[in-house]
């Protein structure tokens, strides 16, 4: 079975403040995330974007990659075959 990855725009929400990022997703549950700079995140269609998807907060993210690590199905510390693997992130 190939898992299914696909990345998104969301708004992140941390006690610091919100941002846009660009969240990876491996069958819709985040794994990781990448912060975009500055030019990015201001960008109207990457807002707009953000805009149309969940919004997360940096405790859902937690609780959502140690799910998948327990499950043993976090595609950056496990082998897994993936639909997608150019979408895994590069770090």
């Amino acid at each position: 079975m190939k898992y299914q990855i696909t990345t998104e725009y969301a708004w992140y929400d941390t006690p610091e403040g919100s941002k846009v990022i660009l969240g990876y997703f491996i069958q819709n549950v985040p794994f990781t995330f990448d912060e975009l700079p500055e030019i990015a995140r201001n960008l109207p269609e990457v807002e707009m974007a953000a805009n149309d998807n969940r919004r997360w907060t940096s405790e859902e993210m937690y609780r959502a990659s140690m799910y998948l690590m327990s499950e043993e199905a976090h595609p950056m510390m496990f082998e897994l075959e993936v639909d997608r693997p150019e979408l895994l992130p590069v770090d």
